[in-house]
């Protein structure tokens, strides 16, 4: 599957899911902080399946035009 999230969309991934899987060590301990590794893997793969689905990317035109 080829990539469906720009690099600020998989940033935004990898910086949730840090902090939610962080909630598995500290705050309420819980394991539902092992949710975070979704947007975490998400985002460093680079692939959403659910953008697949609704027919949408982050990554942009690469026939778009710079403006200065």
């Amino acid at each position: 599957a080829s990539p469906n999230e720009g690099p600020i969309d998989r940033a935004i991934r990898i910086v949730v899911g840090l902090a939610i899987l962080a909630l598995v060590f500290v705050g309420p301990q819980s394991l539902w902080g092992l949710l975070g590794f979704i947007p975490l893997v998400t985002g460093i793969v680079g692939y959403c399946p659910l953008y697949t689905l609704l027919n949408f990317s982050t990554v942009g035109s690469p026939h778009r035009v710079k403006h200065a």
